[in-house]
């Protein structure tokens, strides 16, 4: 039975993280920021477990990356299989306004991770979730050996992690990845990201409760994938012969424009009756297009997106029109 290490196990991705590794029989710890508030773990309230139940898989630690005694212990006392570090500030627009909380969660808490596993001496292998955000203003479609020229705090930070993992890598002979995930999306996207924000609007609004949405640059081309399948590519990037850093993304492009019409046509609603621009979500810095090139994860060990992103939006609105006839 594998054990496996999540930071940010109650964010999107270490949630279908979570409900991955348990469904193949590992044992599962997750690192969760403490807060006075019990939703802060409701991404995991499908697989949450009663810490009182000796059979349990899934146990959750409080901490943070910006705390290495923290990581120290833990590492240590675990002795994890798998590390997989989703742990970030991981807003573009948000990390302009907090640089340095950005850099101090999203660069240093890499690198305090990487130095924890080290010092331990133990044999695991790391994910570091990587972002197509640190190519920037490169031109697409971007691959693995495309220059990097990141344009956000967040981009930045991001961009010391990954050569971080690449260092210790090479420096340390460590299993040590990083997946370059291009935006991936869900039901339980935040809702101030782009997707979620207009899926969740567009529930609001066929449900009469609103009557518009609020956004940026309506031009930004993205290649939004599906979360869940995002999971799995990092499971199976600790499962290859070798330590090897790979782009996983759906190879497809299309503008919020594009996302916004979907979601709003799969309600029986025009987009351009809703949306209105508002400077206050525009970057300083834009980023004009990100489109991936999938085709070496695709070769080397066999992941292929499934879900792109027209289906996604229309997933997503289904999702947040029947949570708000429930009222969850």
């Amino acid at each position: 039975m594998k054990t496996a290490l999540i930071t940010g196990i109650s964010g999107q991705d270490g949630s279908y993280l979570t409900e991955l590794l348990l469904a193949k029989g590992y044992v599962v710890h997750g690192i969760v920021r403490r807060s006075s508030m019990i939703g802060n773990t409701s991404r995991l309230d499908a697989v949450y477990q009663d810490p009182h139940d000796s059979g349990r898989r899934l146990f959750l630690h409080h901490g943070d990356v910006t705390d290495a005694g923290l990581l120290v212990n833990l590492i240590r006392d675990i002795r994890p299989d798998e590390v997989y570090n989703l742990a970030a500030q991981s807003h573009v627009r948000v990390s302009f306004d907090l640089p340095d909380y950005t850099a101090n969660v999203t660069a240093l808490g890499a690198i305090r991770l990487l130095e924890a596993v080290r010092a331990s001496g133990i044999d695991t292998r790391i994910y570091q979730a990587s972002t197509s955000e640190m190519f920037g203003t490169a031109a697409p479609p971007q691959h693995e050996t495309t220059v990097f020229h990141p344009r956000s705090p967040y981009g930045v930070s991001k961009l010391f992690a990954h050569w971080a993992t690449v260092n210790y890598r090479e420096s340390y002979g460590m299993f040590a990845v990083n997946g370059i995930a291009f935006n991936h999306e869900s039901p339980r996207r935040g809702e101030t990201f782009v997707t979620r924000k207009i899926t969740r609007a567009v529930a609001r609004i066929a449900a009469g409760l609103e009557k518009r949405v609020y956004l940026g640059n309506l031009d930004a081309v993205r290649d939004w994938g599906y979360a869940p399948e995002y999971a799995e590519a990092m499971w199976l990037m600790l499962q290859h012969g070798e330590p090897v850093d790979y782009v996983i993304a759906t190879g497809r492009a299309a503008t919020v424009r594009d996302f916004a019409d979907a979601a709003f046509s799969h309600a029986g609603l025009d987009w351009r009756d809703h949306v209105e621009h508002d400077d206050r979500y525009e970057r300083p810095a834009e980023v004009p297009e990100l489109v991936g090139d999938p085709a070496k994860i695709e070769r080397e060990i066999g992941w292929k997106a499934r879900v792109y992103w027209d289906e996604l939006a229309r997933i997503m609105v289904d999702a947040d029109r029947n949570a708000l006839r429930s009222g969850t």
